[in-house]
């Protein structure tokens, strides 16, 4: 940027904070105080004073003041899904599933005041005494930033748009995530408040999974959703969204995801789910599902058996009382569907294996079978009926339409 552009711009901040003005409620006026500055500026910038010719300088300025500066055209791409911050001049985005160098350059004082904005809507801060932060920036994109000297040298940020393209089973189905069969029993299980589990790895499309999973409930289903960020965005008229707090400057407020659950079963859910799980809450949601909570989390696996051996071991970091004697008999009778969804090479994102648990254990082993798996790249019926028949009976719901397979032997 030019200096004399960062005069226009440092003039146009000056006077929105003077005028007390909102830069994201108010932008026909600040486009207004843009087009002002900028006419005045006409003979240090040598523009033309036809303000025909400043409105794509005005509306670029507006958008560096009221949004994210040069990453905005980033954030407005609908193709972009993520974007992270390596080194001021190594900015990369992925895009359609895969990761693309941008020509986007920065300086040190720019990361951090982009990510000063960023946070500043959230509540939540980031400095020596607190490395690492996760936010939701009002969009709904989830933002980290990592500092120095947890980092080696430069401020690390990652942009997780919040891309939902796809709200329901149907719209999976569509872009071939799922198949029909495979779309019907999912909503099946949902609306007969089966226990899921959603695993997958990063960027496998685990959160627009849960997601359509949610939005397939019954309209009269009460949800409570509990987050690290807001992630989620249902279409339910009955849900409510929590998220974790940090701690203040005073070193005391946080709220952990543990908190949430325990607070969360007190606001009479009939569906209770946790965002992700990662640690020692895992053993609040097992507790949860072990009363007849109808549960979903999603958690980081690379298949429904990693994903079960996984959630065996979470809750035990809970502490040394918790022992896998209590845990995988519990884990083996609770959960009753593991969905496991993976990102192709192509940059697509396919549900790979619906698996059900038996509920039966052979010493540390999770018996669990697979209802659908992806074989030639195609999901297919796996010749097995789900376990908990009973509770797709109750809603008068057939499974030999859905699965046409045998019983369990």
């Amino acid at each position: 940027m030019s200096g004399a552009m960062s005069d226009v711009v440092h003039e146009v901040r000056e006077r929105v904070r003077t005028g007390g003005i909102s830069p994201q409620a108010e932008a026909v006026k600040l486009l207004h105080i843009v087009e002002d500055v900028l006419a005045q500026s006409n003979p240090v910038l040598e523009y033309s004073p036809d303000i025909e010719s400043l409105l794509p300088t005005a509306d670029q300025i507006a958008k560096q003041v009221s949004g994210y500066g040069l990453l905005q055209p980033l954030l407005d791409d609908r193709d972009i899904e993520e974007i992270w911050i390596n080194e001021p001049d190594r900015i990369f985005v992925a895009r359609n599933g895969k990761s693309e160098l941008t020509n986007v350059i920065l300086d040190e004082s720019q990361v951090r005041s982009l990510v000063e904005r960023m946070l500043a809507t959230s509540g939540r801060r980031v400095d020596l005494s607190n490395p690492f932060v996760d936010a939701t920036l009002p969009d709904g994109s989830r933002l980290h930033v990592a500092i120095p000297d947890v980092t080696r040298k430069h401020w690390s940020v990652n942009i997780r748009k919040f891309i939902m393209g796809s709200k329901s089973l149907d719209s999976l189905v569509e872009v071939g995530t799922l198949t029909d069969q495979a779309a019907a029993f999912l909503k099946a299980c949902v609306v007969s408040g089966l226990n899921i589990i959603v695993a997958g790895a990063t960027q496998a499309g685990k959160t627009t999974l849960m997601n359509a999973l949610l939005n397939s409930a019954p309209s009269s289903d009460r949800i409570v959703t509990c987050e690290e960020v807001f992630e989620l965005q249902l279409t339910s008229p009955d849900w409510i969204a929590l998220q974790t707090r940090q701690s203040n400057l005073e070193g005391t407020g946080e709220i952990p995801l543990r908190r949430l659950i325990k607070e969360a079963l007190r606001m009479r859910p009939t569906r209770l789910v946790v965002g992700e799980v990662r640690q020692e809450e895992a053993l609040d949601l097992l507790v949860a599902m072990n009363a007849g909570m109808p549960s979903m989390c999603s958690l980081h696996a690379n298949g429904a058996r990693e994903a079960m051996s996984k959630l065996c071991l979470l809750p035990m970091l809970a502490g040394s009382n918790v022992s896998a004697e209590f845990v995988i008999p519990t884990v083996a009778s609770v959960v009753d569907i593991v969905v496991h969804t993976a990102l192709q090479s192509d940059g697509n994102r396919k549900v790979q294996q619906i698996s059900s648990i038996t509920g039966r254990v052979e010493g540390s082993n999770i018996e669990i079978g697979d209802i659908f798996a992806r074989k030639d790249s195609q999901l297919m019926p796996q010749g097995i009926y789900p376990g908990k028949q009973e509770l797709f009976q109750a809603r008068g719901i057939d499974l030999s339409e859905l699965v046409g397979a045998s019983q369990w032997v």
